[in-house]
């Protein structure tokens, strides 16, 4: 297990709250992967959860709400998915990092346009701008998370002591409400965008603190290549 938990966490640092649970559960699980299986496979499952997640919406406002509960279990297996295709693939020592990261943010990026398209077209009138402002700010957040990495070396999917699995407990929760509680999820959902402003503002401070250190570490270094390149000409 020990060995499992150093393989699958080697390229990425959590801050999120249920991490150590998480990447214990991850260690286990991905040991109990059939061989048939691949990394590339996994992403299609977690995709697939995204699909049933956007389809709960659909069914919820075509049909009952109670098929939004539908999307309790999407959440579980897009979480299954997203979670262990990348460390299976370190835990198989067959590690596709540029490959691997490409294939994550495009298809995280797409199933959260269905999700917010399914929420868009479950809500009523003016709600539907929360699921489109939803899509905008968690676009957000995925772009400050590629530019940390960009300038950091440092790949993050957190956002302080949130991460994508205490994400998918939010809004499966605000789900679970809405079905017992009609109309609740209208004003959750904005609740949760609002949060999502603020988390994203403040990480974009940081991101920006940070790539001002790195032009300063960058300029010294230019200016210290100069000097020393005076010295050999002098």
């Amino acid at each position: 297990m020990a060995k499992s938990l150093r393989l699958i966490s080697a390229d990425r640092q959590r801050t999120n709250i249920l991490r150590a649970w998480e990447q214990k559960t991850i260690a286990y699980l991905v040991q109990k992967v059939p061989v048939w299986i691949s990394s590339d496979g996994l992403t299609a499952i977690g995709f697939f959860g995204n699909l049933m997640v956007a389809a709960s919406f659909v069914l919820g406002a075509y049909f009952s709400r109670y098929w939004m509960l539908l999307s309790l279990l999407g959440f579980i297996i897009n979480w299954i998915g997203d979670s262990l295709d990348g460390r299976l693939a370190y835990y198989r020592n067959r590690p596709r990092k540029w490959y691997g990261f490409s294939l994550d943010v495009t298809v995280d990026w797409v199933g959260t346009i269905l999700i917010g398209t399914g929420f868009i077209i479950y809500a009523p009138g003016v709600w539907k701008f929360a699921g489109f402002f939803f899509v905008v700010l968690y676009g957000w957040e995925m772009i400050t998370a590629q530019l940390r990495y960009k300038i950091g070396g440092q790949y993050s999917i957190d956002s302080g002591i949130f991460g994508p699995t205490e994400v998918r407990l939010l809004i499966g929760s605000i789900i679970i409400l809405e079905v017992f509680i009609p109309g609740s999820i209208q004003y959750l959902a904005t609740i949760a965008c609002i949060f999502l402003l603020i988390s994203n503002l403040v990480e974009s401070r940081k991101l920006l603190k940070l790539a001002d250190e790195q032009d300063k570490a960058d300029r010294i270094l230019k200016e210290g290549e100069q000097k020393a390149r005076h010295k050999e000409h002098a």
